[in-house]
């Protein structure tokens, strides 16, 4: 059969009456289209249900699907007595793994890695537990798959979700798919991720493509606006939407409500017999996106991509070419490079004052060092360069100030220092909207803590992207 029905379903530990209780009642609308799910789900008859959570097992690489005995409880939220316990669909399983391997969207078993070194317990989250708790008041019977999505582009969550389609099919089983997820945390002064006007219009926006099931929409949607608003379920809905991939789809939101600066979403997604492909198309706009951008790229951005490029590929270290603008030839200045993959940071290494000869030299050694130097990720391999995006900061020299109100993170970087210990933050990133926010970053990057004594300084920069 294959995919029978999708769903998004919110996963508040409140919407369980045990943990709730009175409160509870503040969340009934979404309480009441869960049980409608969960009746939808019985009258659907799957042989198993995939549920992916954005509280399991998170890898920055890969997606996790959970290799331990799938049980748990609400302990954790004073409920200890609701337990829930599943048998795995070991057969579906291995069916995705191998189908991953092939298609190359990269995707592990939780046993092939020690969860406890990253304090991740062997248990079922509440990710998992609060929508199989209103499932399982109706449906009875199934296998259980979950998984948490990895921090990958969207196109390979979508390819992924293909995946579970393209398994499910040639298994012949009959299978629901369950998107765990909430929206926007930032709704309200006083939502536990603090307030941001965007977080309602990120909602709104989501909400209105899910129930247009707008694929293209959802793939423009503006990260920053995602990022600003602190959602933590379109990673989940990504995978989800890809195992539609190629459907007819009804779709229809059930219900929305954020009672506590939360955005909580139920939807319903049922595919009707054969529809378009998004995959290639999907891929297609990532490629083209970098390519417009290529093309776009002046001397900086460019010495900076073929620095890296010539290095992973020979080993060599490039000679400044001899046809740069005067500038890069005869000035110094300390640079900082970013390189990008998919939208998500893979290095980023630079020199507050000069140490070459000249900016050229300066953006060579700290294009191969932002690739295969930064501690924070592996070096760069070969097969991953057509994918990467450059942006090269030239820095002013740096100066002190005397207080935070002559900073402003859309024009000046800031640095902070302590004795030995220094922190550097370079102006104008997205997501970084206060003064605050940007001191206290450099102050973890230096390992300074607010209490103490540091000294301040500001410069600005020339970005070249």
């Amino acid at each position: 059969m294959g995919i029978v029905g999708c769903y998004l379903m919110p996963h508040p530990p409140i919407m369980i009456p045990e943990v709730g209780k009175d409160e509870a009642r503040k969340v009934n609308t979404s309480i009441e289209a869960a049980h409608e799910v969960g009746r939808e789900i019985r009258d659907l008859k799957p042989d198993t249900l995939v549920l992916i959570s954005p509280h399991g097992p998170i890898f920055q690489d890969a997606v996790c699907i959970y290799d331990f005995p799938l049980k748990g409880s609400f302990a954790s939220f004073g409920a200890p007595e609701v337990r829930l316990e599943f048998e795995s669909d070991e057969e579906l399983k291995k069916e995705i793994l191998e189908r991953a391997g092939r298609t190359g969207v990269p995707a592990v078993k939780s046993s092939s890695v020690r969860l406890s070194r990253y304090g991740v317990k062997e248990e079922l989250d509440h990710g998992v537990l609060v929508p199989l708790y209103f499932i399982t008041q109706y449906a009875k019977g199934f296998k259980l798959l979950p998984l948490a999505f990895g921090m990958l582009p969207y196109e390979d969550l979508y390819a992924f979700g293909r995946v579970i389609r393209e398994s499910a099919g040639a298994l012949g089983k009959r299978v629901v798919v369950v998107a765990s997820g909430d929206l926007s945390h930032r709704l309200t002064p006083g939502a536990p991720a603090g307030y941001s006007p965007q977080g309602r219009v990120f909602d709104e926006k989501l909400v209105s493509i899910l129930e247009s099931f707008d694929i293209g929409a959802l793939y423009g949607l503006d990260p920053v606006l995602a990022k600003k608003a602190g959602e933590c379920g379109l990673r989940s809905i990504w995978i989800m939407l890809g195992a539609l991939d190629g459907f007819s789809v009804d779709s229809r939101v059930l219900s929305y409500e954020g009672p506590f600066g939360v955005g909580y979403c139920v939807a319903r997604f049922r595919p009707e017999g054969e529809g378009k492909s998004w995959l290639e198309r999907l891929y297609n706009r990532r490629a083209e996106k970098i390519k417009m951008r290529r093309e776009k790229e002046d001397s900086y951005v460019k010495l900076a991509r073929r620095s890296l490029e010539t290095y992973v590929k020979t080993g060599r270290v490039m000679d400044v070419p001899g046809n740069l603008p005067r500038e890069m030839l005869e000035q110094r200045a300390g640079v900082f490079v970013s390189i990008k993959k998919h939208g998500q940071l893979r290095g980023c290494i630079g020199t507050i004052m000069p140490t070459r000869r000249n900016i050229a030299e300066e953006i060579i050694k700290n294009a191969i060092s932002a690739g295969c130097e930064d501690p924070r990720f592996f070096p760069v391999e070969p097969e991953e360069l057509p994918e990467l995006t450059y942006s090269v900061d030239v820095l002013t020299p740096p100066e002190p100030i005397d207080s935070p109100d002559k900073l402003d993170p859309k024009k000046y970087g800031v640095i902070v220092k302590r004795g030995n210990r220094t922190g550097l933050l370079l102006p104008d990133l997205e997501g970084i909207d206060t003064v605050e926010e940007q001191i206290n970053i450099a102050l973890r990057k230096a390992g300074i803590r607010p209490g103490e004594g540091y000294e301040l300084f500001r410069f600005e920069v020339i970005r070249h992207h």
